[in-house]
């Protein structure tokens, strides 16, 4: 007999607008396991399920592989995943938009030229080719983003000084009339979007980025008719601007990512103006130590990050890297910790992180969840030691 609240095998395809076969096959690649089973082999699937089988179906519609998609999503639907993951997903397909738009432009101008001028402009052959192939980028657009996301997600949430992150930094920045300012690893624009009011009218900003798709989320989220904005995609230790070409450059998180800190410091160096400033924000040893703890306690063979970025750039050994390349160095700390009353976005925050958590914890994500749950209860306290460097050339 059905139980109440479960879809037969065949209810739930209908439900899903796809085939039997899809979802037996789903099964098979332990993509989509139903929630009960009868003796008689008969498959029942939920709500919660149906909510997976969206999720499948829509990256699989955006073009990634199955085991792409199997390392994208996690068996849970709690609000916060649902929210956040939805989200993404959302910015995944405007991204495709975009994409296919620019795709459309580039085929309509190269037929043009053909049509008018008889001949093959292979530059413009070149962008087209360029733009069809960009789609490969897409498995990291979204594991990057999501990344990002459920970090800024936790500390938006719980954070004690509610002035927020970005607006603080702005403010150390003290940005005025007719500044030209760069910043190295944009990511989605925050710094800007949120403190959009307060710049002034005649200043320019170059946003920057590795990623191309996080260029279009800050491109998309500053709008395209603001002229004070320009976006390029490059290396950070090779900038393509002539020397002594900004007033202000901004790296928020930035510098432990790189891979050759001193390269990048050279070129913040020569394409600042005389006297220019260099604001670079970083993590000091205790950042966040009580979430490493946390998961140790689970299991001690998890490690959240195989490197310790404070130990690559930190507020520790900040001044000794970048004193060669700079002068009147002084760090400014953000006086600021978590209280996590919730575990869903902890636990988000966790399978965010570079390190090997992911191996040990999916296979025990329930257990995993009660036991963060259990120690959030009363409201988990993380210290938060993170502050900003000002260095004048």
């Amino acid at each position: 007999m059905k139980k109440k609240g479960y879809y037969s095998s065949g209810e739930f395809a209908r439900m899903a607008h796809v085939t039997l076969r899809t979802i037996r096959y789903y099964d098979k690649q332990d993509l989509l396991k139903p929630s009960f089973v009868m003796e008689s082999g008969a498959r029942f699937y939920t709500d919660s399920d149906f909510a997976r089988l969206s999720q499948i179906l829509l990256l699989k519609y955006l073009g990634f592989s199955l085991d792409d998609i199997r390392e994208m999503i996690i068996d849970d639907t709690d609000y916060h995943f649902m929210e956040n993951s939805l989200n993404i997903q959302l910015k995944l397909v405007r991204d495709r938009i975009e994409q296919m738009q620019l795709v459309e432009k580039a085929i309509q101008d190269t037929t043009e030229a053909i049509r008018s001028r008889h001949v093959i402009d292979w530059n413009q052959m070149l962008d087209l080719i360029h733009l069809t192939g960009m789609e490969k980028s897409m498995k990291n657009q979204y594991q990057n983003a999501s990344n990002i996301s459920s970090r800024i997600n936790l500390h938006s949430l719980y954070s004690q000084n509610k002035q927020g992150w970005f607006p603080w930094v702005y403010e150390q920045c003290r940005i005025g009339p007719h500044m030209k300012i760069l910043e190295l690893g944009c990511g989605d624009g925050a710094l800007w979007t949120q403190n959009r009011s307060l710049l002034p009218a005649n200043i320019s900003v170059t946003l920057s980025d590795l990623s191309s798709g996080m260029l279009w989320d800050a491109r998309r989220a500053l709008g395209r008719k603001d002229n004070r904005f320009s976006f390029e995609a490059f290396d950070c230790s090779e900038i393509p601007y002539e020397n002594n070409s900004f007033d202000l450059v901004i790296a928020d998180h930035v510098l432990f990512y790189c891979e050759d800190i001193p390269a990048v410091c050279r070129e913040i160096h020569r394409v600042l103006v005389p006297g220019g400033k260099f604001v670079c924000s970083t993590y000091g040893s205790r950042h966040m130590q009580e979430v490493s703890q946390l998961v140790q306690d689970f299991d001690s063979r998890i490690v959240l990050s195989a490197d310790k970025l404070y130990e690559r750039f930190g507020r520790e050994n900040g001044r000794q890297i970048l004193s060669p390349y700079f002068s009147h160095i002084s760090w400014k700390n953000y006086e600021d910790s978590l209280l996590v009353p919730d575990a869903e976005p902890l636990i988000s925050y966790i399978l965010s992180c570079h390190g090997n958590q992911n191996q040990y914890l999916l296979d025990r994500y329930k257990d995993f969840r009660s036991f963060v749950s259990r120690k959030t209860r009363d409201g988990f306290f993380i210290t938060k030691d993170a502050g900003i460097f000002f260095c004048e050339k």
